[in-house]
């Protein structure tokens, strides 16, 4: 599977360096804006990291919108939202912007970090002991324990996360892991779920390693589960300003691009 998402990557790669020195997109430097699309869970590594280089590198101005994957590709279709470029943490995602059907919105997409799941904690919880000391699957399960994690219906980590905790519960014999997947009142918004944890309202909540690393939250690992996501970035066809997206898939592809991704704890695919 992950040598399928590479050979797409590379093939969308040269495809679309392509494209974009064909159609004139490749200047030196912009006075334009790029309006990015990007999953949630990439929000501090995009404000900290990656926009400030970018606009350093090109002299193109930066906006990001972070939410759920699956929500922000719907809302690239029902075209509540525009932008150029769409950063997704699911590529199956992808083909639902692809083709007339989907409205065209998407003609090829490349693969460019991964990132596992785990569960991060807060230091100061009551439980953060047991969770070093003891097995997650059986401490997010007491009373009193307050567990966050994405709406799955909306966000790819959701979804792994209702995996996880489902194969757990097989694995594990835990039925209460299994009613925790289907609990509504620990669903939150993508973009809120760093900062209930950080503020104390919850004892722990399910992560990616490199938003939990940027906020600098402790962690448990899954093992021997191993739940990834694979970051894509695609220019939306439409885009309006399609040099500056350009010049953004050029930066996050390239050398300083791919050293900052680094940086933060991502992986290439």
């Amino acid at each position: 599977m992950h040598m399928h998402w590479y050979r797409v990557g590379v093939l969308a790669v040269l495809a679309l360096a392509a494209a974009l020195w064909l159609s004139g997109c490749g200047g030196a430097g912009g006075a334009g804006t790029v309006r990015v699309l990007y999953a949630g869970s990439l929000q501090t590594v995009m404000n900290t990291r990656i926009a400030p280089a970018f606009r350093r590198a090109t002299g193109y101005a930066f906006e990001g919108y972070p939410g759920g994957s699956k929500e922000l590709a719907g809302e690239i279709r029902s075209r509540v939202r525009t932008g150029d470029v769409f950063i997704s943490a699911a590529p199956e995602l992808n083909a639902t912007l692809e083709g007339r059907a989907y409205g065209n919105w998407v003609s090829s997409f490349s693969p460019f970090a991964t990132t596992a799941l785990v569960l991060g904690y807060d230091p100061g919880s009551r439980f953060a002991h047991a969770l070093r000391s003891e097995p997650w699957y059986r401490v997010v399960t007491r009373p009193g324990f307050r567990l966050g994690f994405t709406d799955p219906e909306l966000d790819p980590k959701g979804a792994l996360t209702v995996t996880a905790l489902e194969r757990a519960a097989a694995a594990h014999r835990i039925p209460a892991l299994r009613r925790l997947a289907g609990a509504q009142a620990d669903v939150f918004p993508e973009e809120d779920l760093v900062g209930r944890l950080e503020s104390g309202q919850l004892d722990a909540g399910f992560f990616y390693t490199v938003e939990a690393g940027a906020a600098q939250i402790p962690t448990v690992s899954l093992a021997p589960i191993d739940e990834r996501a694979t970051y894509t970035i695609a220019v939306l066809n439409r885009a309006p300003d399609r040099a500056a997206a350009g010049a953004f898939v050029r930066f996050l592809l390239g050398p300083r691009g791919q050293a900052l991704l680094r940086a933060a704890g991502l992986r290439r695919p």
